[in-house]
């Protein structure tokens, strides 16, 4: 799934080609794409209006219209924003033209991408409100910011790092190379790290996700850029979908296992793996 340095990318690529342009007609040919809204109430809230700007919050695109109006777009697994792609790409689900004659569309083969919308900022707020929590890459993610949040908390970290509800944007990738850069093994309980390890975890999450970002993200199956270009941060990956491969850092072998219930790389020397907690047997 795209995570926060893919949509960012997107983001990057297509805000100058459509901001300030008019959405003039919008398609959607998969009614599934916004339920529970039907096709029309988000024709009628985009078509005609003018896009003041395309922001992100975590691994959501948001569409910023006049009149404050907000179509919020979820990539999902298998989503891709293209601009003016080849007549015949497969797996449309919805189509932008703009005034300048341009087009966009969004293919996706599983089909489990959204679009949803919000009517005023409050609504836009609240929506994010419910889902996402700190973002990564704007100041908001301090060690002391996870510390207080994972207190008393048992859950693996990777499971804490992926929960959107407490940092948005971090997916199964960047959590993977984020734990492997602080040094921390991926099934340690978040209540059981230390603040300095919580202030290294949030240095590492950042270097992560910027890496990424740099590289234009990873395209490991569908991700592709708006103009179609493959990302290449896959290809710079330190631990994640390289198990039985030497360890960069100490050349024991990276191993694979399951955490959060998600496919998890780790190397096990580097990265110590926490020990199982003693059962206190009752008194005789």
């Amino acid at each position: 799934m795209p995570e926060l340095p893919e949509v960012e990318t997107i983001r990057r690529q297509l805000a100058p080609l459509v901001e300030g342009r008019v959405v003039e007609r919008l398609e959607i040919a998969d009614p599934r794409w916004c339920l529970p809204l039907l096709p029309g109430a988000i024709v009628n809230a985009v078509q005609g209006r003018r896009v003041h700007m395309l922001a992100r919050r975590g691994k959501y695109l948001v569409w910023e219209l006049e009149d404050d109006a907000f179509l919020l777009m979820h990539l999902r697994m298998t989503g891709t924003l293209l601009y003016d792609p080849p007549p015949g790409t497969p797996y449309e689900r919805v189509r932008w033209e703009l005034d300048d004659g341009h087009a966009l569309r969004f293919c996706d083969p599983r089909r489990f991408g959204t679009g949803e919308l919000a009517l005023g900022t409050a609504a836009r707020d609240a929506f994010f409100a419910a889902r996402l929590g700190l973002e990564p890459l704007d100041g908001e993610l301090t060690g002391a910011a996870l510390a207080r949040m994972a207190r008393g908390r048992s859950a693996p970290v990777k499971a804490f790092l992926l929960d959107q509800r407490r940092i948005a944007g971090v997916g199964n990738i960047y959590a993977d190379e984020a734990l492997f850069r602080a040094r921390i093994h991926p099934l340690r309980p978040a209540g059981r790290l230390t603040r300095g390890q919580w202030e290294g975890l949030a240095q590492a999450v950042r270097e992560a996700l910027l890496a990424g970002l740099a590289a234009g993200g990873a395209t490991i199956d569908d991700f592709r850029h708006a103009d179609g270009v493959r990302g290449s941060f896959q290809d710079e990956f330190l631990v994640h979908r390289r198990g039985g491969e030497p360890c960069p850092r100490c050349g024991n072998a990276v191993v694979k296992f399951v955490a959060a219930g998600r496919g998890t790389y780790a190397c096990e020397r580097c990265q110590p793996r926490p020990r199982a907690a003693r059962v206190r047997r009752p008194a005789p």
